[in-house]
Order: structure tokens, then C-alpha cells, then sequence
């Protein structure tokens, strides 16, 4: 494998590096967003997963010699789209963005050139280079928020963070839905390898004092606070992050009324 661009200010990390894919990672922007590069070592085509810098993905693939086509969209917030605009310019026209339909629901108006349209609590398939991926409608912090499982990974973006999941009182958000999509997501978890790698979209502390940016599924399914409530009315609804009273959640009742 070529070396990274040591230029870069935040270089990537190599999380995964087989025989058919090769995964970095990086931390990018000021809300501890987790950036994920999936490459084809066959084709040596890209994807990238929620762009936060659309040039800074492209200038680690040009370093290396990987050709970035894609990106794909766990779901449409500001802080995992910031790069899309800037990912598809500087790759010109045959740049493909792979967005779920129902995140037009909340507004979602940003380019896009495939739509995702499988059914909540379902998948359907997605490629890059010889690379196959499912991709799930996993609803609750978004509505057609987007969950991709495949060669040992699975990239959670913000339903299911490492040691909880996200929040979900924003605009399109709902708690009822992400309770059934973590019961969903723990079904299909436990069929996967318990070494399998889990890569959130955002990196946060864990009550242990640990700040992990990937966990395999095993130790997940065995410690993350909202899976373990998941089947307890009262421990669900005990949960502290799933709702806050900030500036976002104003924001979100004012648009829930005026769409109303």
C-alpha cells in the first residue's frame, strides 16, 4: 500500500487492510466527526462514507493512486454532507452520491445521484469496485438514515454510536423508530463475526474514561447502553441521550410546526 500524504494535516488512520479492502479513517471538523475512506484493492476504486472535506479525500486518493467516484451518505445532517458539493466538483461529472429517498422527508435538497429505496428495517445492495456492501434503512435519529454492512465492517454513522446510539429529537428524528431499528440492527449483529469492526459516525467517550473510534461487534453487543435497554420499557426510556434541550431540539419544534 502506497504511504498517505504525510502533508496532510490530519493524515488518516488504516483500521482495516485485507486482502479485498482497505479502510482508513479520520477525524474531521469540530463535532468529532468520523470519516471513512473504503477502498477496493482489486479495482482500486473508492468510496467515501459521510465527506466532512471533499478535496481532503480526494488528495489522499491521488497520493496513492485510488480513484474516488463515490460517496455515499449515512444520512443527510450538515456535518456528514459539509464535503459532498466539494467531493462531487472536483470529481467531475460521473461522481456518484448514494443518499436514502425518505431523507427528503426532513428537507434533504443537496445533490445526489442515486437514491437508495429500500423499505425501513430493510436492504438492498451497493458496490464499489468488486466490493459488495447491504445497505439498511435504519430509521430514528433520521428517517432514511442508512447503515452499510459488509467485508468485516459495519458503518453505523449516527444511529448507533460505540457505547450508545444518537439522539433522536431532531427534525424527521424519531425515539419509537430507533428502538425498532436497534432491535433490527442487533438481530442481523448477531449473525456477524464477533470480530467484526464497528465504525461509528462520531467519536465519543465511553463511561470507562476510553475514547475508541471502532469497537468489534462482540464487545458492542455486550456494553452499548441502548442496545441493553432496548427490551425494558422503563431502562428505554431512562435513557439520557436520546432527547436534549438545546438549540438543535428548538430548532426541530419549530420545524415540526411550520410542516405541521
Amino acid at each position: 500500500m502506497a504511504c498517505v500524504n504525510p502533508m496532510l494535516n490530519h493524515p488518516p488512520k488504516v483500521v482495516l487492510d485485507t486482502e479485498e479492502i482497505i479502510v482508513l479513517q479520520a477525524q474531521l471538523g469540530e463535532w468529532a466527526n468520523l470519516n471513512h475512506l473504503l477502498i477496493c484493492k482489486k479495482t482500486k476504486d473508492a468510496v467515501i462514507v459521510d465527506p466532512f472535506d471533499g478535496k481532503y479525500w480526494h488528495d489522499v486518493c491521488n497520493k496513492n493512486g485510488w480513484s474516488l467516484g463515490s460517496a455515499w451518505l449515512t444520512h443527510s445532517h450538515w456535518d456528514h454532507t459539509k464535503g459532498v458539493e466539494e467531493a462531487q466538483q472536483i470529481g467531475g461529472e460521473n461522481f456518484k452520491i448514494y443518499v436514502h429517498q425518505n431523507e427528503m422527508q426532513r428537507g434533504w435538497q443537496g445533490p445526489h445521484t442515486n437514491l437508495f429505496t429500500c423499505a425501513e428495517m430493510s436492504s438492498e445492495k451497493v458496490m464499489v469496485g468488486q466490493l459488495n456492501f447491504t445497505a439498511h434503512c435504519t430509521p430514528g435519529h433520521t428517517p432514511g438514515h442508512i447503515t452499510f454492512i459488509g467485508h468485516g465492517l459495519v458503518l453505523s454513522g449516527d444511529c448507533l454510536f460505540l457505547g450508545r446510539c444518537g439522539r433522536c429529537d431532531l427534525f424527521g428524528g424519531s425515539a419509537n423508530k430507533q428502538r425498532q431499528t436497534l432491535r433490527y440492527l442487533r438481530e442481523i449483529l448477531t449473525t456477524l463475526n464477533s470480530s467484526d469492526i464497528v465504525l461509528p459516525g462520531h467519536q465519543y467517550v465511553l463511561q470507562d474514561g476510553t475514547l475508541p473510534s471502532m469497537m468489534d461487534v462482540g464487545t458492542l453487543l455486550l456494553s452499548n447502553s441502548a442496545i441493553l435497554a432496548i427490551d425494558d420499557d422503563q431502562a428505554w426510556d431512562s435513557l439520557d441521550f436520546l432527547a436534549f434541550d438545546d438549540s438543535m431540539a428548538e430548532k426541530a419544534k419549530r420545524q415540526r410546526t411550520r410542516n405541521s
